[in-house]
């Protein structure tokens, strides 16, 4: 399994049109993508224009597969321009659980 956590920071003049088009992405992703297993954005709390997805894949081919989709390439490129860092750290995953419904 591949696990990553990204961390974003937005412009804060758009982090409402930004967050909408994150979750039309996950949803798109969820939906679509098998090799998806989970997707979780959250922003840092008192810091909304500083937002962390952590994203699992079954494995390196699915996450590869991610990057190519049409709904990931719509939202790299309607966001390209709210986005002002972007880091991706690589994980060595530990251990995983959670339960069917948050």
């Amino acid at each position: 399994m591949i696990v990553r956590i990204a961390e974003l920071e937005i412009d804060p003049d758009q982090i409402e049109a930004y967050g909408a088009l994150l979750s039309e992405e996950i949803e798109a992703s969820m939906r679509l993508e098998p090799g998806v297993i989970f997707l979780y954005a959250l922003s840092v709390k008192g810091s909304r224009d500083k937002v962390r997805v952590i994203e699992g894949y079954a494995d390196q081919a699915a996450y590869e597969a991610h990057l190519t989709t049409p709904h990931f390439l719509n939202y790299k490129t309607q966001t390209a321009d709210m986005v002002r860092s972007l880091r991706l750290i690589e994980t060595d995953p530990i251990s995983l659980n959670a339960k069917n419904q948050i």
